[in-house]
């Protein structure tokens, strides 16, 4: 089963990399730790809205982008 995080963490991976960005500059941009970037892309952290935002502003994408739909989470 595809969890919440994992679903998030290949959306933010794959608008990152189609604006051309590497992890060192989505963090340098968000003002986050490159690590933290790492950890979301491999589900090992559960983002607060805060951060989703702040990342979505980054990626020039709205929030509910990045978010899986309710369907792709299903058994």
């Amino acid at each position: 089963m595809k969890t919440l995080a994992t679903e998030l963490g290949h959306a933010m991976r794959k608008m990152r990399k189609l604006r051309g960005l590497s992890q060192d500059e989505l963090a340098l941009r968000a003002e986050i730790d490159r690590s933290y970037i790492g950890r979301i892309e491999r589900a090992e952290v559960n983002l607060t809205l805060d951060m989703l935002y702040k990342i979505a502003e980054v990626l020039d994408c709205e929030p509910h982008e990045l978010l899986p739909t309710r369907a792709s989470l299903r058994v």
